[in-house]
């Protein structure tokens, strides 16, 4: 799907919603060349909006889709929003939400969408990509993100999942095989997969986060850019998009 021109990127403001950020900020991605084409909100991971999440937009632009990240930060940054955005992922409701709904009627209703809408989240993201596997998408890709307690419940209903993690990634250990194992109980079409030597934030291309932090996270959460198993990742995010993106979907 990957055209020879680069995608267009834009900053632009969401309408207002229901329970949203007041001047909700996102990135969206336009692939070249002529729609409609499926669309993608893309979740930040914890360090916001920066410049490694920048291109992930502009990846899933060239790949052939609408690609829309909003800044779940938008009213005060990571510092003041990071906690408040958390919490809401562990309560299944809030501000983050309505953002991500948001973003998500915004794609579906241009006239360039083909109606059909996939959620793709890193890190934070991940967690969010997750739950909203039940509101609305038609595929979610969930890499590294945090599972809920009660997954079963949690995912009762939800859209086909792929499920990206890092063996090395402490803070998860066992998630691949916990969700893998939810998915196949529920019925849901999956593809979950642990790489070897990956940790945390492996799909980035570049370090990302504050930089006093980075030594930490990586000898924590062997957090960091793992290109091998990137590259494998995201072969298989877009294959598993274009079957369940795809317009007979």
């Amino acid at each position: 799907m990957t055209g020879n021109t680069a995608p267009l990127l834009i900053d632009l403001l969401l309408p207002p919603a229901p329970g949203g950020s007041t001047g909700l900020m996102a990135v969206l991605g336009i692939p070249a060349g002529t729609g409609p084409w499926p669309a993608v909100v893309l979740v930040h991971e914890a360090f916001g909006l920066n410049d490694v999440m920048r291109r992930q937009v502009e990846r899933m632009a060239a790949a052939g889709y609408l690609a829309l990240m909003p800044d779940l930060f938008t009213e005060g940054g990571a510092r003041k929003c990071l906690t408040r955005t958390f919490r809401a992922l562990q309560a299944g409701e809030g501000r983050a939400f309505a953002d991500i709904e948001s973003a998500r009627r915004f794609l579906i209703d241009r006239d360039d969408c083909t109606g059909a809408a996939g959620v793709l989240g890193f890190c934070m993201g991940g967690g969010f990509a997750l739950a909203a596997a039940t509101r609305g998408f038609d595929a979610a890709s969930v890499n590294y993100g945090r599972l809920p307690k009660q997954l079963d419940d949690a995912l009762a209903g939800a859209c086909p999942i792929v499920g990206s993690f890092g063996a090395t990634d402490t803070s998860l250990r066992g998630a691949a095989a916990t969700l893998e194992a939810s998915a196949t109980r529920l019925g849901i079409a999956h593809d979950v997969k642990e790489y070897p030597g990956a940790g945390h934030a492996f799909l980035n291309d570049a370090e990302s986060g504050p930089v006093a932090l980075r030594f930490l996270l990586k000898r924590i959460l062997g957090a960091g850019p793992n290109p091998v198993a990137a590259a494998d990742a995201w072969q298989r995010i877009e294959a598993f998009f274009g079957e369940h993106l795809a317009p007979e979907h």
